[in-house]
């Protein structure tokens, strides 16, 4: 082959037959090796035709005979080149002598190994013949795989190749399935196996898979009875084994806590569930233990003890057991089992459905409760026909006994006790009417009937069959309800018929703006026809017809108002006047459920009195602004000549101005006061006008009464001299001081203080008094007059309306309406008590609070 023989050059295609004798093989390699020697004979060609040239006598005498003359250089060239020729000849000879020795060894060496070689390989088949094996042989360079070997018939091994290679024909299908997933595994990634594969015979298979190289095999091998059962008791194990793992991951998954306990009751093992309500309860980020023997308990110690008691007692524990996790109260339902190897148990949380269950009976509570206060009768009978539940109205209204009602009697005797108790109606077949009325629990829907009880009593009972069997029957009594109904409609017929007559026009239209109501007088006021006026007319026809006989466009309003779609409708009130001449009075009201109502009154007659009055009232108002006006004006013009006329006379009664007669004096002293009485006229007219026109500014100060007092009693002193009176003072501590203009208050006083001197008798006492009533200071006036009559004290704060005929002059009936503007100016009241015979006391009221006259003055 190439490349065993390292120092001989063969071509890519020579071969070496090994199985040929040695000979054969030297004479082969000695015709290799002609080529090689065919330079060698070439030079030696070469000699001899140099020895034709110059030696050609050396055939007879040799070459040394040729040596023996005279030689030229040519000669001694030629003879070194046939020197060097033959040592290279003779070198070329050694080593191929000694090749031809080493390649014999070679094959004789080849030869013995093909001989082992040979007999491993026959050995190898017998053996596979003796033990009863089949090998599949896969080689990455061949397409098709090899099988060797057979097996006898009864290993249930088919001896077609084809068929044999055919897995899931002669083999079960869970094996066929597992022996392809590791043939292919074996091929593709090199995993060797090994498995027991069971044919379709039952008969069990050793197979065997490996890999070398690039070749992969499988063999199959059968077994003996005692390899068979040992197989056969793997094969069990190994299902054991997977049933085991599906039933653990099973039980891994599931989130019930499920343990196992050794026999001694140590805990062995508990799934994920478990680990994590512990894991919870000890810490939210806690991890799963990494070996059972660090699994906490889920159970306290009592628990515990209680389960392995109650299992000792039967090897079986089924009950509630009750665990505190994260610190709330779980309730678990526990199945506990004993075997000899110990015990295994499940836990199934219920916390929920326990809450869940008392919720639902707080919740039947709740509606127990809520069906007594309920005024209509309820009773719940079960599938079984019996009562269940009843609220406090269904035992009153029939007054039955509770203790016979919570006995749980059925349907049918409640129905025969009331018969019998006289409190249900005569029935023609009672027998019919009874199962009719118990027929509700075999009836698809519910129904509705209607009882009629002999103490005048109607009640609609509603019976509604349940779902799960049962009935709920309903028991509503009527009786007031018929009876409002009877009144409502009594009611109904007065109130139309008291609409019918009313003298108002009444209409009432719908959401849709349709009539709903009306009475006659609303046709009559606007010469509607019968038919315009009828239940169902719209109110757009009803414009149609009335829009020529009023002046203004006031039924588009009631059309919009009475079919818009406003949420806040208001009331709207008015007046409408029809080309006849004649006033409506409206009022359009909105009802519920977006109705409207509209109402029409004919006040003609009072509209043009009210006109009459209200023009008349407008006139009078007019000529009391052209009095104001008037007397305002002349007031102006009169105070110039009169300040002039008084400083005239001034004037004339100075010494200077000369001598004058005593008739002369007393003639300047009668212009001076009558000028004086004049101008104090005119000012007092002034101070009204602007009282009455709003311009008069208060001057607020602090006002110390006593002082006041006593100022004012000075400046009149020669004044109640010469009347005759006494002025007596008395100021309260308590009013001593408050905030007021002090020049309006003196000229309140003054006045007030005039008026009693001119009614006061001689020898008589005026008291000016202040005192505090709560937050008003009270300034009052009395005198000893003779008082004022009832008839006139209505009016003596009018203007220009004097009363002095029990005065000892007369004035002009300014003086009390100027204290009345001024007081009421400071927020103040102005009160009069007189009597006749008793006096006449006026009081005048200012409030304290500095914020009310500054308000006032403002």
């Amino acid at each position: 082959m190439p490349g065993e023989f390292p120092n001989l050059k063969f071509e890519p295609d020579a071969s070496v037959d090994l199985r040929q004798d040695g000979c054969g093989g030297v004479e082969q390699v000695r015709t290799r090796f002609a080529a090689a020697a065919k330079p060698l004979r070439t030079c030696l060609a070469g000699t001899t035709i140099l020895a034709g040239t110059g030696f050609a006598h050396a055939q007879d005498g040799g070459l040394f005979g040729a040596l023996s003359g005279p030689m030229t250089s040519l000669q001694v060239i030629e003879i070194s080149m046939f020197l060097g020729a033959m040592g290279a000849a003779l070198l070329s000879a050694v080593w191929l002598i000694r090749e031809r020795g080493k390649v014999a060894g070679e094959n004789q060496s080849l030869r013995s190994r093909v001989a082992d070689l040979t007999a491993s390989i026959e050995r190898s088949d017998a053996l596979l013949a003796s033990r009863d094996a089949r090998i599949i042989i896969w080689d990455t360079r061949v397409a098709k795989p090899d099988v060797i070997g057979s097996m006898p018939a009864s290993s249930g091994v088919p001896q077609d190749r084809g068929h044999f290679l055919a897995f899931g024909r002669w083999l079960a299908p869970q094996s066929a399935a597992q022996l392809d997933r590791a043939v292919a595994s074996l091929r593709e990634r090199g995993t060797a196996f090994e498995m027991h594969c069971e044919t379709i015979t039952g008969q069990l298979l050793d197979v065997q898979g490996r890999r070398t190289g690039t070749t992969a095999y499988v063999r199959f091998l059968g077994l003996s009875d005692l390899q068979a059962q040992v197989a056969r008791l793997r094969q069990d194990a190994q299902d054991l084994q997977n049933a085991n793992g599906l039933f653990s991951a099973l039980l891994e998954s599931l989130p019930f806590p499920v343990w196992r306990r050794e026999a001694n009751g140590e805990l062995q093992w508990a799934n994920k569930a478990y680990q994590a309500i512990l894991i919870k309860d000890a810490s939210p980020r806690g991890t799963l233990p990494s070996s059972s023997r660090s699994i906490g308990e889920l159970f306290g110690t009592q628990a515990r003890e209680m389960i392995e008691r109650k299992r000792l007692q039967g090897g079986f524990f089924e009950d509630r057991v009750a665990t505190v996790v994260e610190g709330d109260r779980k309730v678990f339902d526990v199945i506990d089992v004993a075997t000899p190897a110990g015990t295994v148990g499940i836990a199934r949380d219920v916390s929920e459905m326990d809450s869940l269950k008392e919720e639902y009976e707080r919740t039947l509570r709740s509606q127990s409760d809520t069906l007594n206060q309920l005024t209509t009768a309820v009773a719940i009978f079960d599938s079984n026909q019996k009562l269940r539940s009843f609220n406090n109205a269904f035992q009153k209204l029939w007054g039955l006994d509770i203790p016979f009602l919570e006995s749980a009697p059925e349907h049918g005797l409640i129905l025969d006790r009331l018969r019998s108790d006289g409190k249900l109606p005569e029935q023609p077949e009672w027998r019919r009417w009874r199962e009719q009325v118990l027929g509700v629990y075999r009836a698809p829907e519910g129904g509705e009937d209607w009882w009629h009880l002999p103490d005048g009593k109607t009640l609609r009972v509603l019976a509604n069959p349940q779902p799960k069997g049962g009935a709920i029957v309903v028991f509503e009594n009527m009786t007031e309800k018929f009876d409002l109904e009877s009144r409502y409609n009594t009611l109904i017929r007065v109130q139309g018929e008291t609409l019918d007559n009313l003298a108002e026009g009444v209409a009432v239209f719908g959401s849709d703006g349709k009539v709903r109501l009306s009475n006659p007088s609303f046709a009559a006021l606007w010469n509607l026809p019968s038919e315009m006026a009828q239940v169902g007319v719209h109110i757009s026809a009803i414009r149609a017809a009335c829009k020529d006989m009023v002046q203004n466009r006031e039924w588009d309003t009631f059309v919009g108002i009475a079919t818009g779609f406003d949420d806040a409708r208001e009331s709207r009130q008015g007046q409408i006047e029809l080309t006849s001449g004649a006033i409506l009075a409206f009022a359009q009201v909105p009802l519920p459920k977006g109705q409207t109502m509209l109402t029409f009154v004919d006040v003609t007659d009072s509209a043009r009195v009210e006109r009459a009055l209200k023009d008349k009232n407008d006139a009078l108002q007019r000529a009391d602004m052209l009095k104001n006006d008037f007397i305002q004006h002349v007031s102006y013009e009169l105070r110039s000549p009169l300040t002039n006329i008084i400083g005239f006379t001034e004037l004339l009664q100075q010494p200077s101005t000369g001598p004058l007669s005593e008739r002369q004096r007393d003639y300047l002293d009668h212009i001076a006061v009558s000028s004086s009485v004049l101008l104090t006229t005119v000012n007092d007219i002034l101070d009204l006008a602007t009282v009455d026109a709003g311009i008069m500014d208060l001057d607020i100060s602090d006002i110390d009464v006593p002082s006041l007092f006593e100022n004012i009693q000075q400046a009149n002193a020669s004044r109640f001299a010469e009347a005759g009176v006494t002025l007596k003072l008395n100021a309260g501590m308590d009013a001593s001081r408050f905030r007021a203009d002090a020049q309006r208050l003196r000229q309140v006083i003054g006045n007030l203080l005039s008026n009693s001197v001119n009614h006061a008798p001689e020898g008589s006492t005026i008291t000016l008094a202040s005192r505090r009533e709560g937050g008003q200071v009270v300034i009052s006036v009395h005198d000893q007059g003779p008082g004022i009559p009832a008839d006139i004290l209505t009016s003596v704060f009018d203007r220009f309306v004097a009363h002095g005929a029990s005065g000892k002059r007369g004035g002009t009936g300014l003086g009390l309406s100027i204290v009345k503007g001024l007081v009421e100016l400071h927020h103040g009241k102005v009160t009069i008590h007189s009597k006749p015979g008793e006096g006449t006391q006026v009081e005048c009221r200012f409030p304290a609070d500095p914020t009310a006259f500054q308000a006032a003055a403002e």
